[in-house]
């Protein structure tokens, strides 16, 4: 009698265990801009905003015309050498409940929370501002693309520059937007490495640009600033901020500037120099005496300071032009 060896058993393979991916601190997250400790009833309030509260790009729209018209540009901070926190409650301290005006990394942050609370889906962007510049400028300007619950497409939204637009731009080459007369649009041109540079413009406030310096290109369109896609996050805008605020070669800290988008006009304080500029390109320049320079941040710009602040201010005029 032979005995038939008994079948090897062929092993079955089971579930391939695979590594779980550890979460990377760049994913994206739904509290990134810390929307969940934001007073959203104060915020709306300080914008004037009193409309549903879902993330629709209708919504976003509202939103953003509101914020734009409601919180003015300075940069007193940077003049007086303030330290300029950039947390959310600092922020929120400072824009909402003290109603100041900011400089557009507080804008940018104090609007990405509010849009972050309301469900939209929120990434951070650096531009480059150029108005024209024949050079490279720092990258110290903060944007956002949105993308909004009821709609696919990307839209930038530029809230923090001080002058519009007063709504999102679809994020897409050749978009054009016209928001009660202000026109802005989108270019997007190849760049080096494969990494698409994409170019906002803004319509010119006159036949040669905003101002007389040279190498500027008369044409009916400016180039405000560029970036690219690459993702920021809180932390990338204070170190954005910590050249803005401090560095000696940064504008923002030798003279006062100051902003107020309206639809009838923008207005723009540098120094002492008041420019008034209406949606057809027509502007009017006047000098304000220094003794009416609290007055004019009051009604043209909704800005009051202090005492101190405008002593400060002044102080600093005198020894950038003791003469």
């Amino acid at each position: 009698m032979t005995i038939k060896p008994a079948d090897t058993p062929v092993p079955v393979p089971g579930p391939v265990s695979l590594p779980v991916p550890v979460p990377s601190p760049t994913d994206h997250r739904p509290d990134r801009w810390s929307g969940e400790v934001l007073d959203l009833d104060a915020y709306l309030a300080r914008i004037g905003y009193d409309g549903p509260r879902e993330p629709t790009l209708a919504v976003l729209r509202d939103l953003q015309r509101a914020h734009t018209t409601g919180i003015p540009f300075e940069n007193v901070h940077a003049v007086l050498g303030r330290e300029l926190p950039l947390d959310l409650p600092s922020v929120e301290a400072r824009l909402v409940r003290d109603r100041r005006g900011g400089y557009c990394f507080e804008h940018v942050l104090l609007f990405a929370a509010a849009v972050e609370r309301l469900g939209f889906h929120v990434t951070g962007l650096i531009g480059r501002v150029s108005l024209g510049a024949p050079k490279v400028l720092p990258a110290t300007h903060g944007l956002l693309a949105v993308t909004a619950r009821d709609d696919d497409r990307v839209w930038l939204c530029d809230v923090g520059f001080g002058a519009g637009p007063f709504g999102p731009i679809e994020l897409a080459d050749g978009a054009h937007i016209a928001y009660e007369g202000w026109h802005h649009r989108l270019e997007r041109r190849p760049g080096a490495h494969g990494i698409d540079q994409w170019w906002l413009y803004q319509t010119a406030p006159g036949p040669s640009g905003p101002d007389d310096t040279p190498g500027r290109v008369p044409t009916a369109w400016i180039d405000r600033h560029t970036f690219t896609l690459t993702a920021q996050y809180p932390i990338d805008y204070v170190v954005g901020s910590h050249f803005v605020g401090t560095n000696a070669r940064s504008p923002f800290v030798r003279r006062l500037f100051a902003q107020r988008m309206t639809p009838a006009a923008h207005h723009s304080l540098d120094g002492l120099t008041l420019v008034t500029t209406l949606p057809d390109g027509t502007k009017t320049t006047e000098e304000i005496a220094p003794e009416a320079l609290d007055g004019t941040l009051r009604t043209v710009f909704g800005i009051a300071l202090t005492e101190e602040e405008l002593s400060g201010i002044a102080a600093r005029r005198q020894a950038a032009d003791p003469v």
